[in-house]
């Protein structure tokens, strides 16, 4: 009875010490994929202005990691993109998923509440990724985001010349 007893004791410890292993890779990868996300924000920055610019939308200005808190609600975007009239919200990520662009749907909703200072602006979307599935691109597009993705070395926007963003 007593071995048994102390077994148990041993198993305890192991299941304690793998828990806080696990916890340490579980944070790791999160930090990790925070960084790549990071990376391709700091990526698409800068084609960013070309890529809008050859659609026909001139860039002023880019901000970056923007923050907005009011009543109660917030939101973060990754890049803001803004001209007099026009304020595109890019949402960065390493792999790109349909929940991503249905979290950034959500956020576009509440920029011009949350930001007045574009309240009077047209207000569109685009989403980019390192990784993105052909799926979730096609699910974006009909949801009226621009995509944004790798084209041999270079960012391209995956959407047709023909698409017309959906504006907010």
């Amino acid at each position: 009875m007593k071995e048994l007893s102390e077994d148990r004791k041993e198993t305890d410890r192991e299941l304690k010490a793998l828990s806080r292993q696990v916890k340490s890779v579980s944070t790791s990868v999160g930090r990790l994929s925070n960084r790549l996300g990071e990376f391709v924000e700091e990526a698409v920055r800068p084609s960013a202005v070309r890529l809008f610019r050859d659609r026909g939308i001139d860039v002023h200005e880019v901000h970056q990691n923007i923050a907005a808190k009011r009543d109660g609600d917030a939101l973060e975007i990754d890049l803001l993109v803004v001209n007099n009239n026009d304020v595109i919200a890019i949402e960065c990520k390493s792999n790109l998923s349909i929940d991503d662009v249905n979290e950034h749907l959500e956020r576009l909703e509440k920029i011009k509440r949350l930001i007045p200072d574009h309240k009077d602006k047209r207000i569109s979307g685009a989403v980019a990724g390192r990784v993105i599935p052909e799926n979730v691109a096609v699910y974006a597009i009909r949801k009226g985001l621009y995509v944004i993705g790798q084209n041999g070395e270079h960012l391209a926007l995956q959407n047709d010349r023909s698409f017309t963003a959906k504006i907010w």
